[in-house]
């Protein structure tokens, strides 16, 4: 039976337009919030509350520590939200992964990975794939990144290249979409849409809305 998913994906820049009372008439119907990396905890914790719906999220490369509230209060993650770096998750049957950070350009820094080091990350998420496959009849709907993939959405500086592996994880295990964050975005005439393989690559930066369609 087929059902419809509408989610908020969100990365990189706090909005007024959704950090605001009336959110939920700006954005209604969101079944799902989807954070694709460098964003203030507070911000997702308030999306959370203000829409009254899950959370599932990825750290980008600027997330390092804990981060402060004004009433000097320590968040080391969102509250109520599902951090899923290296993770599969099912919601309601829709079938999620998460792969943060961005390519490393700082010795030892958190949720940054050279290729090889990322390579590393997805060999531990192919079991839990296989095993999506094996229950569910697919690998993988979404795949949630910080970083595009390498040769669609980055840029030739290190710090927003993208990985090569986002592109064997497309072929071989074919999500639907791959939502991703990072790639700030400045014109109206970027693509913000590009089609790899079976996958849809979508730059959700600084939000979207997206219907998905899923068979439970």
């Amino acid at each position: 039976m087929a059902s419809t998913v509408k989610i908020l994906a969100v990365s990189d820049r706090v909005l007024d337009r959704l950090y605001c009372s009336n959110v939920q008439e700006r954005v209604p119907g969101v079944d799902l919030i989807i954070g694709c990396g460098d964003l203030p905890y507070y911000y997702l914790d308030f999306l959370i509350s203000a829409l009254n719906v899950p959370l599932v999220y990825i750290h980008g490369n600027h997330d390092g520590g804990p981060q402060y509230t004004t009433d000097r209060g320590v968040l080391t993650g969102v509250p109520g939200g599902k951090e899923i770096h290296g993770r599969t998750i099912n919601i309601d049957g829709l079938l999620l992964a998460g792969l943060g950070g961005s390519m490393r350009y700082r010795p030892r820094a958190p949720h940054m990975y050279t290729e090889a080091e990322m390579r590393g990350q997805l060999a531990r998420l192919v079991p839990k794939l296989l095993w999506n496959r094996q229950r569910h009849g697919r690998y993988l709907d979404i795949l949630v990144t910080h970083s595009p993939p390498f040769g669609i959405h980055d840029r030739s500086d290190l710090p927003h290249t993208g990985f090569k592996v986002f592109l064997s994880l497309m072929q071989l295990f074919k999500p639907r979409y791959l939502l991703h964050g990072h790639i700030h975005i400045y014109s109206q005439n970027y693509q913000r849409i590009t089609e790899y393989e079976k996958t849809s690559i979508v730059n959700v930066y600084p939000y979207q809305l997206l219907d998905i369609e899923i068979n439970s």
